[in-house]
């Protein structure tokens, strides 16, 4: 019976308590969580766009009212 690896912080690695005790889990403290934050918002991080994403089924927000075949009556 092996057990569990600790979980470690996504941002500086070090070990993370359980949530029961950490407020800031997944992290390890709220520095950080902060720190992660301002990856996401400096969009340092991204999440890739498909192939498909570029192209939606339906009209995009410009193009909503256009000739008003788009609205319900």
């Amino acid at each position: 019976m092996s057990s569990k690896p600790s979980p470690r912080c996504p941002t500086c690695r070090g070990p993370v308590a359980e949530r029961s005790v950490n407020p800031a889990f997944p992290f390890c403290c709220a520095r950080c969580r902060t720190i992660d934050l301002g990856e996401w918002l400096t969009e340092s991080y991204r999440i890739p766009a498909g192939p498909d994403d570029t192209e939606r089924d339906g009209p995009t927000t410009g193009e909503l009212g256009q000739g008003g075949d788009d609205l319900p009556n």
